[in-house]
């Protein structure tokens, strides 16, 4: 049994029963509880259909079961790591507080402890019995008086402390990531439920339209006079270009989508890729999409990890790092939310370029070439890794005060410690009220649709019939005409979907879905 000293307590072989059951059933009911909470909330999203998040879920469990290894592998490897010496030389260099900091902090420590233990009646009679017990006892090893490293001359390569600390910290990491991506999710999802009445009166204004005029001749549209044209082309030239790019900066912080927007798109969408079936639901459609991707960006791919170690390498003293590292999600951010609001400008421009008039309605053409590298899924990416970058600096600040101290010196000077907690909040609220709802919408003006154009009975027929085609070897004549988008009739949309399929798995169950809404 240790004595009050280094390390307060007793080892677990002196350790009361009753402290040890206390303490594991405190650990089972804690795990317990939230594993059966996941379950529950698994079993609501099934319920309620949603497929999609039902997915996500899942995603967050597996990012919990990484969590629990990498504890694992820390609570095994912790004692070896610990023993690994190296020269102290090698640990004087990139520190992220300077060693100057280091001894005034701990001479204060020092002469404090100091005064207080020889003054405690427990450092007197400790002192008592350690010199009763040198005199009956052999004296300590050398070893065990100065560590393990310090009796070979070398310093542990990491304390023990420090793996702890490391430990809390991926965990945090985790933890702050995932509920990020959720309120952005929750946030972005209230604004875009405002389109649902877009989507309503579009409905209800055609079912008018054609109950009162169901023979009307089409009308011939300037394409200049055009409400939506008027709002986003600004000619031709350099100029108008320069004068487009500042406008789409500056749209993004007030109304990124407004009606017009929601309505031009929505037509460009139906006319290039369901042409046959003009009440269809872009907004349940749009949802469903935006519900897929989620499960995408909630995780944490090998490629975030590699940034972690990146961040941590770089905080060193005087660098200021963490400070110019915080701009990189807002710079990116605000790069997005410029290039999709851009992207509404080129279409208007791409049909204010080659017609000045046209017979009906005014119809863009949804285009891959608009898009970074002609690669609309580059925007999901850049947001996954935003929202990360964000995750991380927002846990490592909230980190840093609760282990440290606000005033610490790995904390870093004021001036640059609040810039990094209002940029990660301004980033945080940006992405969820403009950024994904442009997200959600101009990312279908690529030149595939998605998979969640189509109802879950409609998938699972689809991939039956791709497996039963790729048995008979026709997937070599179908992988041609599986290319690109339904232009023309429905015949041409059936052969589309091979290549839509072709990497989507059958779903894990059938579901009714309203078929008058997502028929194609």
């Amino acid at each position: 049994m240790s004595g009050g000293g280094e390390g307060e307590g007793s080892d677990l072989q002196f350790t009361p029963t009753w402290v040890v059951a206390l303490v594991c059933t405190v650990i089972v009911a804690v795990s317990f509880a939230v594993e059966r909470s996941l379950h529950l909330l698994g079993k609501y999203l099934k319920k309620k259909n949603q497929k999609a998040l039902f997915q996500a879920l899942q995603k967050i469990k597996e990012e919990l079961m990484v969590l629990g290894f990498i504890s694992l592998f820390l609570a095994i490897t912790q004692n070896t790591i610990t023993k690994i010496c190296v020269p102290e030389s090698w640990t004087l260099h990139m520190l992220p507080c300077s060693l100057d900091k280091k001894d005034k902090e701990e001479s204060k420590l020092s002469s404090t402890s100091h005064f207080q233990r020889f003054f405690s009646s427990n450092h007197v009679f400790s002192a008592a019995r350690r010199l009763l017990a040198d005199e009956g006892d052999d004296h300590p090893s050398t070893s065990e008086k100065l560590g393990y490293c310090a009796a070979k001359g070398k310093v542990p390569l990491i304390a023990e402390e420090a793996v702890h600390h490391l430990h809390i910290f991926i965990f945090v990491l985790a933890v702050v990531h995932v509920t990020s991506c959720v309120l952005t999710i929750i946030f972005g999802g209230l604004n875009i439920r405002r389109w649902k009445h877009w989507e309503d009166s579009i409905a209800t204004d055609e079912n008018i339209e054609s109950q009162h005029a169901p023979e009307q001749m089409e009308s011939v549209t300037h394409v200049h006079q055009h409400e939506f044209i008027q709002s986003h082309f600004r000619g031709f030239g350099k100029d108008s270009t320069i004068i487009g790019w500042v406008r789409s900066f500056f749209k993004q912080f007030y109304g990124s989508v407004t009606k017009l927007d929601y309505v031009t798109l929505r037509l460009g969408f139906i006319m290039t890729h369901c042409k046959t079936n003009p009440k269809f639901n872009f907004h349940k459609y749009m949802n469903r999409a935006l519900e897929d991707d989620f499960k995408k960006v909630v995780g944490i791919s090998w490629y975030l990890w590699i940034f972690v170690v990146i961040f941590m390498l770089l905080n060193v003293n005087g660098w200021h790092a963490y400070f110019w590292i915080a701009f990189i999600p807002v710079i990116l951010l605000l790069a997005v939310g410029t290039k999709l609001e851009h992207v509404i400008i080129q279409l208007a421009h791409e049909v204010a370029e080659k017609h000045s008039a046209i017979q009906g309605e005014l119809v863009v053409q949804p285009s891959d070439d608009h898009f970074w590298f002609h690669r609309p899924r580059i925007v999901l990416f850049l947001i996954h890794l935003i929202l990360f970058q964000n995750s991380f600096e927002i846990a490592y600040f909230f980190w840093i005060w609760v282990t440290y101290g606000f005033n610490s010196c790995i904390m870093g000077d004021l001036p640059y410690s609040i810039p990094r907690l209002v940029i990660g909040l301004f980033v945080q609220v940006l992405c969820s009220y403009s950024t994904l709802p442009l997200y959600a919408i101009v990312t279908q003006m690529g030149t595939n649709f998605k998979n969640a154009i189509f109802d879950e009975q409609m998938q699972v027929r689809l991939a039956g019939w791709a497996q039963k085609a790729k048995k008979k070897g026709l997937r070599g004549n179908n992988g041609q005409s599986g290319q690109g988008s339904s232009h023309n009739n429905g015949g041409s949309v059936g052969i589309q979907l091979g290549s839509a399929f072709r990497r989507a798995g059958a779903p894990e169950n059938n579901t009714n879905v309203p078929r008058g809404e997502e028929s194609v």
